[in-house]
């Protein structure tokens, strides 16, 4: 998630060497990130900034926060999973840092093409500024929202964990469409237009999800003999489930 934020925001016109710097201590890694981004600053060091992002698995925040310990640091925005807003305005008063601004940021990985989702929420000493900088650092990838840290969960469960949910259908229909005699790479393309398409449709009609799913459904009709299947095995309720179950499950990390 991290490289996809570096090749948005370098897409976006900020400056590889000047407006981007990644901080990587894996000397492999910082040759990759060098040879794909021509450039870039790449460093094994943090240094001071007016804004760091921290996109680490959630075991390494708190040594990231220690590691800025005496560096001039304007604001930081987390991408890491599971870690409260409180847990690292802690770890970065642990590291010498104080009233820190901090936003805690939930993403997706369609970010990786630039068709991110993203929710934010501020900590207790951001300001507008800072929301609004950090809105700026994830729309090079995608869309951005704002909500309460406690609902961050849902959004987890949601959008953080959906394109899971997404790629399972597609599976299921490649499958159906290969079943049905289609040869896998014809079932593969038009799976992926259809999901394409409609969610295009979704996003830019003025029309709501049941509104359109009722305009493809003709009574009687081909469409309304699937939908049926699906409502008789619980499809709806299904998926309503899955997005609670993940959301649970991201409360039960940040507990841990």
């Amino acid at each position: 998630m991290g490289e996809a934020l570096v090749g948005g925001l370098l897409a976006a016109g900020w400056a590889p060497a000047s407006d981007v710097v990644v901080v990587e201590p894996l000397a492999a890694r910082r040759d990759e990130l060098a040879a794909r981004f021509p450039g870039l600053g790449v460093t094994a060091e943090p240094a001071g900034a007016d804004g760091v992002v921290i996109a680490v698995k959630p075991a390494q925040v708190t040594d990231v926060c220690r590691g800025l310990a005496g560096l001039p640091v304007g604001r930081v925005l987390s991408i890491a999973a599971g870690i409260g807003i409180t847990q690292i305005e802690s770890a970065l008063t642990m590291g010498g840092q104080s009233e820190v601004p901090v936003v805690r940021a939930m993403p997706n990985t369609p970010a990786l093409v630039g068709a991110g989702a993203s929710a934010i929420s501020a900590g207790s000493h951001a300001s507008e500024a800072d929301l609004a900088w950090a809105e700026g650092v994830l729309g090079s990838v995608g869309i951005v929202v704002r909500v309460p840290e406690t609902q961050l969960d849902a959004v987890t469960g949601l959008s953080g964990s959906g394109p899971a949910y997404v790629f399972l259908v597609a599976e299921a229909l490649i499958e159906a469409g290969v079943l049905l005699g289609l040869s896998r790479e014809v079932s593969e393309t038009l799976t992926a237009q259809t999901l394409l398409g409609a969610a295009r449709l979704l996003s830019e009609s003025e029309d709501d999800a049941a509104t359109l799913r009722a305009m493809v459904t003709s009574p009687g009709g081909t469409t309304a003999a699937a939908l049926q299947v699906l409502e008789d095995r619980a499809a709806r309720a299904a998926f309503i489930a899955a997005v609670s179950a993940a959301s649970e499950r991201s409360a039960q990390l940040a507990a841990d």
